[in-house]
C-alpha cells in the first residue's frame, strides 16, 4: 500500500511494504480494508493478529477455510443486487431524491463531479480536489463514491463511502445507504449501530481533507438512507456519530504499528494460502498474538479459529470482556475454579473472595433444594 501526497499520509517504508507483500504471498493481490473491517479492527485494538493480517491484505476468509475453521460471512447475491438497485434509485436524477431527503426541495443545479482517476492515489487526489472545488463554488454538490485515505497503524487505508454531500455553506455530510428497512421511522438498533461505526470511519477520513480546505467543515452526524417499511421508497434518518467517531479515533491510535508486529515474527513466516500447507499456516497464525472476545464472531473471519484455541488453553476471554475484567489476575478457567474451591488465590483478592462467596451460596442453594425434595 502507498499513500497519496495530496492525502497528507506518510508513505510507509519500502521494506515494510515488501515484507507485508511477502507475508501475503508475492503473487497474491492485497485484499483492501473497507470501513466495516476498519470499524471492527478499532473495536478490538489489542488484537495484533487481525491488525497484521488486515495490514498485509491477507484474505482472512480463505485463510480460515484453509485452517479448517471457515466463518459464515458475506451477503447473499440477492441482498447485493437489491442493495445496488436501491442505491441507484436514491442517487437517480443527479441526486435530487437524496437532497430531498436532506430537506432541500429545490436544490437548483446539483453538481456531480467526475471522480475517475488512475489508481487509488489518483482517486484520493481527485476526490480532495472535487471537495475543494465544490466548497469554493458555494453550491450543492454530490460526490458519488469518493475515495478517502486514513492512516491505520502506520499504513494508509483507502475508504469509499456511498456518497458525500457538499452544502452551499461548506458543510460536508457523509451519506450511508443501507438496504435494511426503516419501519415506522425506526430501524434495527444493531444494524444502525454498525452503520454508525462504519460512517464514523468515513467522518475521520473526511476530516483530514477538510483540515486542508478553507471554509470546509465535516458534519458530526450522517444521513442514513434506508427503504421505507418494506417498500423500495427511500427514507432517511440523521444519526449522530460523535461518540462512535471519538471511540474509533482513540482505538485506532492504540493500534500497534504493523511494522513492529511484522519485525517480531519468526523468520520465514508466511500467510500465503495458495502456497503454504494448513500446518504451516497454523504455525504462522499462532506466531502472532491474538485477543479473542465473543464479539469477534460477528466481525472477524478468523473468530472460530481463535475461539477454538482460546478454549483449548482455558482462557477466560471466551467468557466475554466484562467477565475477563472482573476476574483480575485469574486468566484461565482452571485458575478461576481452583480459586473458588479455595485451592489457589489470595483470599484478600476481591475477585477470589467473590468467587468463594458465590460457590458457598451455590452449595447452600443446592443443599436446600435437595432437602426440599427429600421432604416431599
Amino acid at each position: 500500500m502507498s499513500a497519496s501526497l495530496d492525502s497528507g499520509l506518510p508513505r510507509p517504508p519500502r521494506t515494510t511494504r515488501r515484507q507485508l507483500a511477502e507475508l501475503r504471498g508475492p503473487a497474491t493481490p492485497p485484499r483492501p480494508l473497507d470501513a466495516r473491517a476498519l470499524a471492527a479492527l478499532a473495536a478490538n485494538p489489542g488484537c495484533r493478529r487481525r491488525a497484521l493480517l488486515d495490514g498485509a491484505g491477507v484474505d482472512k476468509s480463505a485463510l480460515a477455510a484453509k485452517l479448517g475453521s471457515p466463518a459464515p460471512f458475506g451477503q447473499s447475491q440477492f441482498a447485493i443486487v437489491r442493495g445496488n438497485s436501491f442505491e441507484a434509485k436514491v442517487k437517480a436524477d443527479g441526486g435530487r431524491e437524496l437532497l430531498r431527503l436532506i430537506g432541500v426541495e429545490e436544490p437548483g443545479a446539483v453538481s456531480v463531479p467526475d471522480l475517475a482517476a488512475a489508481g487509488p492515489e489518483g482517486r484520493v487526489a481527485r476526490t480532495a480536489l472535487a471537495l475543494r472545488e465544490a466548497t469554493d463554488a458555494g453550491a450543492w454538490s454530490l460526490l458519488d463514491h469518493p475515495l478517502l485515505a486514513l492512516e491505520v497503524a502506520g499504513s494508509p487505508v483507502y475508504l469509499e463511502p456511498d456518497a458525500v454531500v457538499v452544502r452551499p455553506d461548506g458543510g460536508w455530510t457523509v451519506v450511508e445507504i443501507k438496504s435494511f428497512p426503516m419501519v415506522d421511522g425506526a430501524a434495527d438498533a444493531s444494524k444502525v449501530g454498525a452503520a454508525a461505526r462504519q460512517a464514523a470511519v468515513y467522518v475521520l477520513a473526511l476530516e483530514r481533507v477538510a483540515a486542508r480546505t478553507e471554509g470546509a467543515r465535516v458534519a458530526q452526524s450522517v444521513l442514513l438512507v434506508c427503504p421505507k417499511d418494506f417498500s423500495n421508497v427511500p427514507t432517511a434518518s440523521v444519526v449522530d456519530v460523535r461518540k462512535q467517531r471519538s471511540v474509533t479515533r482513540r482505538q485506532l491510535a492504540r493500534l500497534t504499528r504493523i511494522d513492529e508486529i511484522a519485525r517480531a515474527l519468526p523468520e520465514g513466516t508466511s500467510f500465503d494460502v495458495a502456497e503454504r500447507s494448513a500446518e504451516e499456516l497454523t504455525a504462522a497464525v499462532e506466531s502472532v498474538p491474538h485477543q479473542y472476545a465473543p464479539e469477534c464472531l460477528a466481525a472477524c473471519e478468523l473468530a472460530f479459529h481463535c475461539r477454538s484455541r482460546s478454549r483449548e488453553t482455558g482462557a477466560v476471554e471466551t467468557l466475554g470482556r466484562s467477565v475477563r475484567g472482573e476476574l483480575g489476575g485469574l486468566t484461565t478457567v482452571g485458575a478461576v475454579l481452583a480459586a473458588a474451591r479455595g485451592e489457589e488465590g489470595d483470599p484478600q483478592d476481591p475477585a477470589v473472595a467473590a468467587l468463594r462467596r458465590a460457590r458457598a451460596l451455590r452449595q447452600e442453594a443446592l443443599a436446600a433444594g435437595s432437602g426440599g425434595v427429600a421432604c416431599r
